[in-house]
């Protein structure tokens, strides 16, 4: 498939997102292109290992300022590591991506 219909996650959330503990994922504009509809393979970052398919429910703007604890909440960790997470992936990040999805095929 091309890298338009792909998506890479960090390892260590292959198991939040197999399981449907992790609903969404937040993405700079790199990756806002993703539309509602749209299924995705899914590999690891780091191995590039394919490990599902997700189906793209619905991608939204979030101003970083204006994460919560339903975000967190998705995203299977407390709002504090989160926001952690984000600003060590995307340093200084204002303007994120909610990409909301469905496991389709574990």
């Amino acid at each position: 498939m091309s890298a338009l219909n792909s998506i890479t996650f960090f390892s260590r959330f292959e198991t939040d997102i197999l399981s449907g503990a992790k609903t969404i994922t937040l993405r700079d504009d790199s990756e806002s292109h993703f539309i509602a509809g749209e299924t995705l393979t899914v590999s690891t970052f780091e191995e590039d290992k394919w490990f599902c398919d997700i189906k793209v429910i619905s991608v939204n703007t979030v101003p970083f300022t204006q994460l919560t604890d339903l975000h967190a909440q998705q995203e299977n960790m407390p709002l504090a590591v989160l926001k952690a997470l984000i600003q060590e992936v995307y340093p200084g990040i204002e303007q994120l991506y909610e990409i909301k999805f469905k496991v389709v095929t574990p």
